[in-house]
């Protein structure tokens, strides 16, 4: 089978695999990423509406129906599409160019390893990768240009979490990808368990509800925290941002990137000349491949 043929057929079997969901025939029930997402942000919503941090904010906020958009499309007709045609090709030019898979060429294989363990390294590992990027997407322009689709939120809330444009999903999914797969030679079969909670606690971190989790806030991103990684108004020496982290706040603390002042959740967001930025999707889609604003 061609490369192209292979990517051909990752997304047939994807979109096979996305109508096996809506219609409830995948088994095991629990690995059901569609529904899923959909009672995560429902139950994150309802947090929201009955425990809002910014009392004066409408339980459909400004863009909640674009950010609801943003969710899908990401999460599903762009996000894990791109992961499994990517992941398929990877491993199949490992075959055909190396002589093996993956596992053959790790430098910890840990299969052998209690399924706790791994599913505990494969989230504190991946959600480094992701802290690293996002680190990147604020310190190099042309990342900025693209990343600027998510800091266009004028309003918090839990959907804000997918909103990001698509391009994205390029820098983190092959990093992400083949730095696991390298290192660890495994992505655990119960790896639906991360993807669950790393969802959960990226709606929190952007609903419209404090909660700073105590002691704990050193090591989970929370929603005062992230609240802030959104501010318009930075400090002058941290104009590239503050607060990275994705699921995991401990790297923002480790690395110095920390900031949190207060805590009234009453700050302008955004970015200076988002007046100037795009309000529709097809033109946030386009804006970071022009070359100049």
């Amino acid at each position: 089978m061609s490369y192209l043929d292979l990517f051909v057929q990752s997304y047939k079997n994807f979109g096979n695999y996305i109508w096996n969901e809506i219609t409830f025939q995948v088994s095991p029930w629990y690995v059901n990423y569609f529904y899923c997402l959909i009672a995560l942000s429902i139950l994150v919503w309802a947090l929201e509406i009955f425990f809002p941090w910014r009392k004066y904010q409408s339980v459909f906020r400004k863009d909640f129906w674009l950010d609801t958009f943003y969710m899908f499309f990401n999460f599903y007709i762009f996000k894990l599409i791109i992961f499994m045609a990517f992941s398929d090709i990877t491993s199949h030019l490992f075959l055909n160019v190396l002589g093996g898979n993956f596992n053959d060429f790790a430098i910890i294989n840990m299969n052998g390893y209690a399924l706790w363990i791994q599913l505990l390294v494969f989230f504190v590992v991946t959600d480094f990768i992701q802290w690293f990027t996002h680190v990147q997407l604020h310190k190099y322009e042309f990342l900025w240009r693209f990343h600027k689709v998510h800091h266009s939120v004028e309003e918090m809330g839990f959907a804000a979490h997918l909103r990001y444009h698509w391009m994205e999903n390029i820098f983190y999914t092959p990093m992400k990808y083949i730095v696991v797969m390298l290192f660890f030679g495994f992505e655990p079969a119960s790896a639906f368990i991360v993807y669950y909670l790393t969802i959960a606690i990226g709606h929190l971190n952007h609903a419209n509800i404090k909660l700073t989790y105590g002691p704990l806030k050193y090591v989970f991103n929370n929603p005062v925290m992230h609240l802030w990684h959104h501010s318009y108004n930075l400090p002058k020496d941290r104009r590239k941002g503050v607060n990275f982290g994705i699921s995991l706040s401990i790297w923002d603390y480790i690395f110095g990137t920390s900031y949190v002042p207060e805590d009234s959740g009453m700050i302008k967001i955004g970015f200076p000349g988002m007046d100037n930025f795009p309000k529709d999707f097809v033109n946030q889609s386009l804006h970071g491949f022009k070359l100049e604003d």
